[in-house]
């Protein structure tokens, strides 16, 4: 039986094969990924390129695209540190209340994580699909180093809450 998800990737536009690879990765578990991240299209990165579209309409675009979703996965490449709407993603993920997962791309180092991933991050695997699944269902919620399954500590305290 499929088990169905709804999540947004986010990630470095030059990682979109990623996101592909991502689903049909899980998808040989059984997992159907339902993504509502924006993919651009090259006739839309042109427009994209010459700020013809405002910051305030792509911003609203993620909100109602990513309050949809139950997880936000973040792929973590080479440049993803370094993408200020992979930053915001993850700021505004944690204030809709989104559990929040990393997720290494081959290649992918500890010096790729974007600072805010540091701050709200709630698990960090490598590309392995059994891993990437315990931390989108919350069975594990672990910080591994990329390569490796070898757990280090996250940079923040995990959130606590009392009823």
């Amino acid at each position: 039986m499929s088990k169905r998800r709804h999540v947004f990737i986010s990630h470095h536009h030059a990682d979109d094969d990623h996101v592909t690879k991502l689903t049909s990765l899980l998808g040989r578990k059984g997992f159907e990924i339902r993504n509502s991240s924006i993919r651009v299209k090259p006739s839309n990165q042109a427009r994209l390129d010459a700020k013809q579209i405002p910051e305030r309409t792509l911003k609203r675009l993620l909100r109602m695209k990513m309050s949809w979703a139950g997880t936000v996965i973040v792929l973590i490449g080479k440049e993803t540190h370094k993408r200020p709407w992979v930053d915001w993603e993850i700021r505004k993920a944690n204030e809709l209340g989104k559990r929040i997962v990393g997720v290494y791309t081959h290649g992918g180092t500890q010096a790729d994580i974007p600072p805010a991933f540091e701050e709200y991050g709630d698990a960090l695997v490598n590309w392995n699909s059994d891993s990437i699944i315990d931390a989108i269902e919350d069975r594990d919620s672990p910080f591994e180093d990329p390569g490796s399954s070898t757990p280090r500590e996250p940079v923040h305290a995990a959130p606590t809450s009392r009823c």
